[in-house]
């Protein structure tokens, strides 16, 4: 049988510069993105009757996977982060990124779709997905048969607890500055602030002492992370 090929349809671009950092679920962040539609699917009449919908299914591509299973053997079994990173369960049972297609899936809420010159802009909140990736399908959210209330998630049942962040008067100034400076939102500080609290670190990573850094937006951010809260240590425009 022969090999299934898949278009791609458009890219996402979205402040998630680097794979550390973004959220390990949709919807955990309400950061604002848009997928560029490429041709022949930048077509306002693709659209059309989209805007009734709340939200959509995104069906997309892992593309920076450094152990792709196209080029290794197949991985029976993962370590998700939920549990801590160390054990051990069946890859799919899992939204692990390494499986045998490198496909992801992710609900996200419609905002609008534009004509931007060229290309087609869909705008959306609540995505999850590495800026640059490409998108292969989109599809409506259909609430009464898509939402199963009732539904068991084993270990991923609950929401995970968000901590508190803050930073320094020091960092507080240079925030300021780059709000002055237009290299920096008051929305991009608040979303920079739901991915924090969420913890981005790996689960098997507890230094309180250690500082983590991660790219968002064009910022690179420095922060350290204790029991309930997230340190916002150091902020700098990206090189």
């Amino acid at each position: 049988m022969p090999d299934l090929q898949l278009p791609i349809i458009g890219y996402m671009h979205s402040p998630y510069q680097e794979k550390f950092g973004i959220p390990r679920q949709p919807n955990l962040v309400q950061v604002e993105s848009y997928i560029e539609m490429i041709a022949p699917y930048n077509d306002l009449c693709a659209f059309e009757g989209i805007a009734e919908f709340s939200h959509l299914w995104l069906i997309w591509q892992f593309h920076e996977n450094k152990n792709s299973n196209e080029n290794h053997k197949f991985r029976p079994q993962v370590r998700p982060p939920r549990l801590g990173g160390n054990q051990k369960i069946g890859v799919f049972a899992t939204r692990s990124m390494y499986r045998p297609a490198p496909i992801g899936l992710s609900v996200v809420q419609l905002k609008s779709v534009k004509k931007v010159g060229k290309s087609v802009h869909v705008y959306v909140t609540g995505s999850d997905l590495l800026d640059g990736t490409p998108i292969i399908d989109i599809k409506p959210y259909i609430q009464y048969s898509d939402a199963i209330l009732h539904a068991k998630s084993a270990y991923a049942q609950q929401a995970p607890v968000k901590k508190q962040v803050i930073c320094s008067k020091n960092v507080q100034s240079k925030i300021q500055r780059l709000i002055e400076m237009d290299k920096m939102t008051v929305q991009t500080q608040d979303e920079l602030e739901q991915v924090l609290s969420l913890d981005p670190r790996p689960a098997y990573q507890d230094d309180e002492k250690r500082i983590y850094k991660m790219k968002f937006a064009g910022l690179d951010v420095s922060f350290t992370v204790h029991e309930h809260e997230v340190s916002i240590t150091d902020i700098v425009e990206m090189d």
